[in-house]
């Protein structure tokens, strides 16, 4: 009997270790070298442009572009009244040209990056060019009179200052008439550094120019701020203060201290600052949005590696379920008689203010100056409100002479209203309003003093954006989501619908994602369109939708060399069997059918967005790379994600931001592998960054036998040391009054670390130490919860970086790597370099 037992022992011992060998034979071997290959530096040289973006000019539905291929760069410009598209000049001859002036050689394939100027009614182009040739830097000093003395303005000279000349490369400023055969220098003069961009306002029609010192607001005349264009430290310019009641954190413009450290926000007090605001359109008053933040309680981020000491930055920062919040004022100045009112608000509500702007022309847009104009021609000031709760939004007008104010439309809801900028049509007597009050997004035709005329579009689908309105013919071009029911509901489309609501038409149809950009004539776009697994083409269309011209189609010949494979788009079902689940799972380009796949899924909770690409993109570190370590990975929606469906769908995880979108996340795996044989369901990981760090963290704690291995980075875990608007908006406050009329406010959030005796799986955690967006006390609250709880994991603190990780993101990748290579493949990365940041890398110093 005891032989028997014995035998039975070994025998089970035997199939024990023969399973436990044969799944690590069928566990893949991390491939980094092809994970390697598909680095963005090395992406950089197999994918150029996949996309036209236009410049539009403002003569004639003109534009023109840059396209780069394998064959280098082109550009073009494109009459669309003429259905014509040309180079914009010859590359051969410009290459010739340069060489032949410069006496540097270029060639066709490799002209420098340019930055036209359109000049001469747009016939001719100006551009700078650097050159390779050393010349003496003509600096000049004041010379001083005689017996020593300092000359007036009126009688200094200028003299070359003595000494050893700085040596600096020349410069030639281009002038090349279009459709001619030469290229004319203008001068030898740099462009200037233009310092004056970073303080001056110029009022619309330039007679003033406002800015912000010491807190307060000042101006100057046209004549002095051509001085300070040409010399910043002009001792005679004439600045003019205007306010005096200016201080920190309830200033007049200026900085607001965040990303900056203590020393430099008392340094640069003394110095011009920029002042945003909105002028009238006529220059004669400015309004300005100002706001007390004395009263907030203040953060702050210690940066360590920026110079010899540690520098302090603090900052204003409100979270979630603090009393105080922001208090606005909206000022308007009035600038021929340098006096000024504030418009009607109340103060009591806790509310946040938004000043409707005009939309900027397109062909404006490469303007280097682009005054920030008002909505309203006719003296009226359009502007928000919205609640602190998010459930109340209030569409308002003022005057702008008397500060008298009246609300026009009013929104209420439940969770939280999201709007879209108003927009004047017919000589400011209609408005058109965006709103989701059917449970889909639409715009509403009102007249000006807020009576709704009609809904102008209706159905089971979600309207983004007016991208114009024809006054003349009554039409309001508009991009939205989900009209055609056999698409996936995020692809993008141009429509046209008549402002009574009849006339609905698709303008790009097809079954791809689009991204338009229209000329402000409303006459013609551009279309770029594409899938996750196409190639990116680009059109142009007019307004009926025909294609006038084909433009350009991606070159992707050097990336399908090396062995690259689109993704695959999929379709399942969420948690609850009824609701479509849209994602895209990436392979390992050398997949091997004998072998079963570890699972990794790539997450972004929203509820702004979904970390899912619709289009083809060449940001592939997170995704495509990922997979050629010798993975599937997958990106997914999740119910409370993205908001181009419906309300519903977007506000799901309304009032529980932690759990809302797990369940999704393991289901949609479960179907996955059930679809598909080398996906590995036992040995599932998950990563993100920012909101994918906290929903990965979140969803190994949550489901601890389904998820092995997470990378979290940058995550919020702690939401109640988020910034309140995020977390308030998506997840909700509640307000509560006392008998004296008093309002509180009560927020309470489920958070990671609540959850630590919950790990079982392999847990990392990354942070920038000055994350001034997401702080780093929300990682290091999770870190102390787990030790608290005696759990092992890993903690990488990056020295210097901020919520992006800026120059460590690749070696923030290799992290991830090792981590889930280490933890899901068996393979340790123990080597102390890592040789796939070093490879590429030149080794100019021992």
């Amino acid at each position: 009997m005891k032989n028997l037992i014995l035998l039975l022992f070994f025998c089970l011992s035997f199939c024990f270790l023969n399973a436990q060998t044969a799944r690590e034979s069928s566990t893949p071997t991390p491939n980094y070298r092809a994970a390697a290959k598909y680095s963005p530096t090395n992406l950089g040289k197999l994918v150029h442009s996949t996309s036209v973006r236009p410049h539009w000019l403002k003569n004639g539905n003109r534009f023109w572009y840059q396209y780069k291929t394998t064959e280098g760069s082109k550009y073009y410009i494109v009459d669309a009244d003429k259905r014509s598209k040309k180079e914009l000049f010859d590359n051969e001859k410009m290459a010739r040209w340069l060489t032949e002036i410069t006496k540097d050689p270029y060639d066709a394939k490799h002209l420098p990056r340019f930055n036209f100027e359109f000049v001469k009614n747009e016939t001719a182009i100006r551009f700078y060019v650097t050159s390779t040739e050393k010349v003496e830097e003509e600096k000049e000093v004041e010379d001083e009179g005689e017996n020593g003395e300092e000359e007036t303005d009126s009688t200094k000279t200028k003299k070359k200052k003595k000494g050893k000349p700085k040596m600096v490369n020349k410069v030639y400023h281009f002038e090349y008439v279009l459709g001619s055969n030469n290229l004319t220098v203008l001068s030898n003069k740099k462009k200037g550094k233009e310092e004056w961009k970073k303080w001056a306002n110029i009022a619309p029609d330039s007679s003033v120019v406002l800015f912000s010192k010491n807190y307060n607001l000042y101006w100057m005349d046209k004549e002095n701020f051509l001085k300070a264009v040409e010399n910043e430290k002009d001792s005679t310019i004439v600045e003019n203060q205007w306010t005096t009641d200016g201080e920190l954190y309830y200033s007049y413009g200026g900085s607001s201290g965040r990303g900056e450290t203590n020393e430099s926000m008392k340094k640069n007090k003394d110095k011009r600052q920029r002042i945003y605001g909105l002028w009238s359109h006529d220059s004669k008053k400015f309004v300005f949005q100002r706001t007390d933040s004395r009263h907030i309680n203040e953060l702050w981020v210690i940066n360590t590696t920026a110079s010899k000491r540690p520098t302090l930055e603090t900052y204003k920062y409100h979270m979630p379920g603090e009393d105080e919040f922001y208090k606005t004022e909206l000022h308007v100045f009035d600038m021929p008689t340098k006096s000024s009112l504030q418009v009607q608000l109340d103060t009591v509500k806790q509310q946040s203010v938004q000043v409707y702007r005009e939309p900027l022309k397109k062909s404006n847009y490469d303007d280097d100056f682009n005054p920030a104009l008002l909505l309203s021609k006719k003296g009226k000031i359009y502007y928000n409100t919205i609640s602190r709760d998010r459930k109340k939004l209030d569409i308002c007008v003022a005057d702008i002479n008397t500060g008298e104010s009246k609300v026009l439309i009013e929104e209420r809801f439940n969770t939280y209203i999201e709007s879209r900028p108003l927009v004047l049509l017919n000589d400011e007597t209609e408005m058109l309003h965006w709103a989701e009050r059917t449970g889909w997004a639409h715009y509403y035709l009102y007249d000006i003093n807020g009576n709704l005329k009609n809904q102008i579009t209706n159905g089971s689908f979600h309207v983004e954006r007016a991208i114009g309105v024809d006054d003349e013919s009554r039409t309001l071009y508009f991009t939205a989501h989900g009209i055609p029911k056999d698409q996936d509901p995020y692809y993008e489309h141009l429509y046209k619908v008549n402002l009574n609501g009849t006339g609905l038409k698709a303008l790009n149809p097809g079954n791809f994602n689009t991204r338009t950009d229209m000329a402000d004539s409303n006459g013609f776009f551009v279309s770029n369109y594409s899938r996750v697994n196409t190639v990116p083409k680009s059109e142009l269309r007019n307004s009926a939708g025909k294609v006038v011209l084909e433009l350009e189609e991606a070159d992707l010949s050097q990336l399908m060399a090396t062995g690259y494979k689109f993704p695959e788009p999929f379709k399942m079902k969420a948690d609850d069997g009824i609701t479509d689940i849209y994602g895209v799972m990436y392979r390992p380009f050398e997949m091997d059918s004998t072998k079963k796949y570890p699972l990794l899924e790539y997450v972004y909770p929203g509820p702004q967005t979904e970390a899912v690409n619709k289009s083809f993109s060449v940001r592939m570190d997170r995704l495509d790379r990922m997979a050629q370590v010798g993975f599937i990975v997958v990106t997914m929606g999740n119910r409370g994600g993205h908001p181009d469906r419906s309300k519903w769908y977007h506000n799901y995880g309304y009032g529980n931001l932690r759990d809302y979108g797990l369940a999704d996340k393991r289901h949609v795996a479960e179907q996955l592998a059930d679809k598909h044989d080398f996906i590995d369901i036992e040995k599932v990981g998950i990563y993100g960054h920012s909101g994918g760090g906290f929903m990965s963290t979140a969803a190994i704690l949550v489901y601890p036998d389904f998820f092995k291995a997470a990378v979290s980075s940058a995550g919020n875990h702690d939401n109640a040391i988020y910034n309140s608007w995020w977390s308030e908006t998506h997840h909700g406050v509640q307000e509560e009054t006392d008998e004296d009329g008093n309002t509180k406010y009560k927020y309470i959030i489920d958070n990671n670390q609540s959850l630590a005796d919950n790990l079982k799986g392999r847990l990392m955690l990354i942070t920038g130490d000055v994350d001034n967006n997401v702080h780093p006390g929300g990682t290091i609250r999770m870190a102390n919860a787990l030790i608290k709880a005696n759990k092992r994991f890993d903690f990488m603190l990056m020295p210097g970086q901020r919520h992006g990780f800026g120059s460590m993101t690749e070696y923030s990748f290799w992290l991830r790597a090792d981590h889930f290579s280490k933890h899901l493949l068996g393979k340790e990365a123990t080597e102390v370099d890592i040789t796939e940041i070093n490879r590429d890398k030149p080794k100019t110093k021992s």
